[in-house]
């Protein structure tokens, strides 16, 4: 979509680099060929319903938010009015192709704590809406990120307090379904209640999946589709998590006041959701890519979740079966697995320094801990979205001599799992993976080499 494009949305050569010389670059091939697959111009075609006889107006939130309104635009006739308000992540916007005019406005906000940016463009956003008819189209754009970016707190809730909250849920270990539950209910803008404010107009949701199950009333809080959960089941997750909530935000939790819409509500009537790209879909791409250069692929799942250390583990453990007796499969094989693990933050020692990394990094924390150094096993985990939790890094590598390498640098494993700093673990020892933003977001994506 740009005349100078992030190298992991360009196109990838059938020609991967070879699997058996190059194991590391062919990892990272894989990893591009599932993040190209879900790249919003090559998926959204399919999915952009007819101009309406009315107005179009375009809204959206998400860390892939910028690269849907470009396409968008380039798809979008001519002729046909457009116009609409789009958030993305800082640094998130791609650069725009020559010759395609802006007809979207894109707008930078804070992920994953929000910012008064992010609560700017959501008051814009919902003002955008008011006043439309039967005959107007609202299109609206969702990725994951959507719910840092679009914050709207509830009545009686600062946006210090939404900060605060939200760094607790992201520290607590709590799965995206649960806090999405605790964001939805604690907004005057999610789960439902941006769709219900397009009434009478005709909402159609274009949405790339970040989540496990690809449920769209989860992704980014889903702020147009209908919400199964309840106010009760918000306050138990605080509660199990430990986090406390104004007392007159807690009464109105407690009286249903801050119930969502649910589905069947005449509000949210003939509305659209289209799930344009999906971690499965993503995996499926490069399950293919590394078929065709000769080696056996497997998909665990793209819903793998827990706590990334362990998932870690629990890979290792599976490639050393099959490195070390063949099962379940035979060797050389990919692995490959997407989802949305968690990383709950441990305490630290007064004064000492706070961990730096995402959840592919502490996955391959637990990776290279459990595969001891196992011969012909290597590693890749990264955000789709070209940043692991909030550094500059996607993800990383581990290889055969990850520990070795890590002796000698003088860097404990255990240490480094213990304040959670995966990025200066592997910063060390030149395993980052590095690409910037992908301008879309499927999530973790992991693989597997074992020759």
């Amino acid at each position: 979509m740009s005349d100078t494009p992030n190298p992991l949305a360009a196109p990838v050569s059938a020609d991967l680099p070879d699997w058996r010389s190059q194991p590391r670059a062919f990892l990272q091939a894989l990893f591009r060929v599932a993040v190209h697959s879900a790249q919003p111009l090559h998926t959204l075609a399919p999915h952009l319903p007819a101009p309406p006889p009315g107005r179009t107006v375009v809204i959206g939130a998400g860390k892939a938010g910028g690269a849907m309104a470009q396409a968008v635009e380039a798809l979008w006739p001519a002729d046909a009015p457009l116009s609409g308000l789009v958030v993305t992540r800082y640094g998130h916007v791609p650069p725009r192709p020559a010759g395609l005019a802006q007809r979207i406005e894109v707008v930078e906000a804070a992920h994953p704590v929000p910012d008064a940016a992010g609560l700017q463009a959501a008051e814009r956003i919902l003002q955008s809406v008011q006043g439309l008819g039967p005959d107007d189209l609202v299109l609206c754009l969702i990725s994951g990120g959507g719910s840092a970016l679009l914050t709207l707190p509830a009545e009686g809730l600062s946006l210090a307090d939404k900060q605060r909250i939200n760094r607790q849920l992201l520290e607590s270990g709590a799965g995206i379904a649960e806090m999405n539950c605790v964001r939805k209910h604690l907004s005057r803008i999610k789960g439902g209640r941006l769709a219900a404010a397009c009434a009478p107009a005709r909402v159609v949701t274009l949405t790339i999946s970040d989540v496990p199950g690809d449920d769209p009333s989860v992704i980014a809080s889903g702020p147009t589709v209908a919400d199964p959960g309840t106010c009760e089941e918000a306050l138990r997750i605080l509660q199990r998590y430990g986090i406390e909530v104004p007392d007159s935000v807690r009464q109105q939790l407690q009286s249903g006041a801050l119930e969502t819409p649910k589905p069947g509500d005449a509000r949210l009537a003939g509305h659209a959701v289209h799930m344009i790209a999906t971690p499965q879909q993503s995996l499926q791409a490069a399950a293919r890519a590394a078929q065709a250069c000769g080696i056996d692929a497997h998909i665990l799942s793209d819903e793998m979740e827990g706590e990334s250390r362990e998932v870690g583990r629990v890979h290792a453990a599976l490639a050393r079966a099959v490195a070390l007796r063949g099962q379940p499969f035979a060797r050389p094989c990919v692995i490959l697995s997407g989802g949305e693990t968690t990383v709950t933050v441990r305490a630290r020692a007064e004064g000492a320094p706070r961990g730096r990394g995402g959840r592919a990094g502490e996955f391959c924390l637990g990776l290279a801990q459990g595969l001891q150094g196992v011969a012909d096993v290597w590693g890749l985990a990264a955000d789709t979205d070209g940043i692991d939790g909030v550094e500059d890094n996607a993800g990383a590598f581990v290889a055969p001599d990850t520990l070795a390498r890590a002796a000698a640098a003088q860097r404990a494993l255990a240490d480094h799992l213990d304040r959670n700093d995966a990025y200066g673990y592997f910063e060390a020892l030149g395993d980052l993976v590095v690409t910037g933003p992908t301008h879309t977001n499927v999530n973790d994506f992991r693989a597997l080499l074992i020759l």
